[in-house]
């Protein structure tokens, strides 16, 4: 995968804490997965402090982003290469 930018994605929320993106993922999707820091989605490892929640909505990956000097996004990517590597990777979460 690549650079967001050349992906079809949508954000969801803007300047958010951890804890707010796992927060939203929660209410957002009932199919969700922990994974670990640097953990890659678009090519990029996750920044984030753990628990990292990822759902999957409509088969859309809904995710935390972090982009230096402007914060932690969560976003909804049109990426079906990360879906499978977290529904392989990822631990289920309840």
């Amino acid at each position: 995968m690549g650079c967001l930018e050349n992906l079809n994605y949508e954000i969801l929320a803007k300047n958010c804490s951890f804890k707010e993106t796992r927060d939203i993922v929660k209410r957002m999707c009932k199919e969700r997965y922990e994974i670990p820091p640097g953990f890659k989605i678009v090519g990029k490892g996750v920044v984030g402090i753990p628990p990292i929640h990822v759902g999957i909505r409509e088969e859309k990956l809904v995710c935390t982003y972090t982009k230096p000097c402007h914060g932690t996004f969560v976003i909804l990517v049109d990426s079906p290469e990360d879906i499978e590597q977290v529904r392989k990777n990822g631990k289920p979460v309840q």
